[in-house]
């Protein structure tokens, strides 16, 4: 144990404590266990998940019915955390892989990373495999989520990297220079740009055509918060608690706006007008052009999760699992269900309903116009 606490030790306090309460809620505090928190994306009435099994699920929204990938082939390294990965309890023998980032679909497949450092592609109409890459062995970790563009699949990884591969062979078109830290965030892509954070606490912006660096600017705190893209700006929280705005085409700043914790989730924009949840507790209303806090709420606990925006409302979770949905109109927040189970991963919506991907693997499902708690969806494959 004395490596992992010289490595909490070596991450700012916020960071800890985040993790701390992340490995309480995913119920394993002595092994240092932690769980896939995977969102998920929605395409021709099917929502498309990971499960805490390690598999990909495609849940059929007109039915309930699932269907179920083969589990992934967990091998043997440390979880997100450095702890093995979960599988249920602490186990050094767990024997699933976490997967953390949403998946991907296009054309006729779906697509998953999982946190034993391979990409998987699989056939939409009943989730067989289509191809793996790398093809033989594993890269390190992959935390974040993967996007698609131009037919191109990207994705950044724990060893630094952003890779492109092709996304109906899977053959690896590029990697990039490795940045000087591990990327656990998910790309965000803009025309002919590609944007991604590092450990190393730069924001990237890359050619996608070859991985060539366009800019980097450099914050105070390392980088997870997926940026947006707004106009000409390009949007993301860093862990030095402040929010920053910069522009797109050569990364100088034009706005910074700081919280009292960091900002892990990404921010959405609804009638120009920015939202975005913070670690602090709060939900803060801001003027994306300028900056500027238009209003905000405390809720109840931290905010990791991205929301949602339905009809003329924001979706939020709270870690704790209770959720709010914020009027765009009067900046009024209420408070819809409290699950009553942990939440850290982005929520997902279609039409009005969210979808909620509960620590407990479970997706639940809320009526975000009356409230109402649907039926739930187990995305156990038992």
């Amino acid at each position: 144990m004395k490596h992992k606490s010289g490595w909490l030790l070596k991450i700012p306090f916020v960071v800890a404590a985040l993790i701390a309460v992340i490995l309480v809620v995913t119920g394993c505090v002595s092994g240092l266990t932690a769980v896939g928190w995977s969102g998920g994306t929605v395409s021709d009435g099917i929502l498309y998940v990971g499960s805490r099994e390690g598999r990909l699920v495609a849940v059929n929204l007109s039915d309930d019915s699932r269907t179920f990938s083969e589990a992934l082939v967990p091998i043997s390294q440390p979880g997100l955390f450095g702890c093995a990965p979960a599988g249920g309890g602490c186990s050094a023998g767990a024997v699933s892989v976490p997967v953390y980032g949403i998946p991907a679909v296009s054309d006729n497949l779906s697509y998953m990373a999982g946190y034993n450092g391979k990409v998987y592609a699989y056939s939409i109409d009943n989730l067989a495999v289509r191809w793996v890459y790398p093809r033989e062995g594993y890269l390190q970790p992959i935390v974040g989520g993967i996007v698609i563009a131009e037919g191109k699949l990207f994705f950044g990884c724990t060893d630094g990297k952003v890779y492109a591969l092709d996304a109906v062979t899977g053959d690896k078109l590029w990697e990039s220079a490795a940045t000087g830290d591990k990327i656990w965030g998910t790309p965000t892509i803009a025309g002919e740009t590609l944007y991604i954070g590092s450990f190393d606490k730069k924001l990237y912006a890359l050619n996608i055509a070859d991985g060539t660096k366009k800019w980097e600017y450099a914050s105070k705190g390392s980088i997870i918060s997926t940026p947006l893209i707004y106009q000409d700006m390009v949007i993301f929280g860093s862990f030095d608690r402040n929010l920053y705005a910069l522009n797109a085409s050569d990364g100088t700043l034009k706005w910074q706006f700081t919280g009292k914790n960091f900002f892990w989730a990404e921010p959405v924009v609804y009638n120009d007008t920015l939202y975005v949840g913070c670690l602090d507790k709060s939900v803060y209303v801001l003027n994306p052009t300028t900056g500027a806090k238009i209003a905000a709420s405390e809720l109840d606990s931290p905010l990791a999760s991205q929301p949602v925006v339905v009809n003329d409302t924001v979706v939020f979770a709270s870690t704790k699992g209770v959720v709010y949905s914020l009027s765009t109109v009067t900046n009024e927040i209420k408070k819809l269900a409290d699950l009553k189970k942990a939440v850290n991963g982005p929520l997902t919506a279609s039409g009005e309903i969210v979808f909620i991907h509960t620590q407990d693997n479970v997706l639940q499902r809320l009526n975000a116009v009356t409230g109402t708690l649907l039926s739930s969806i187990s995305l156990s494959s038992s």
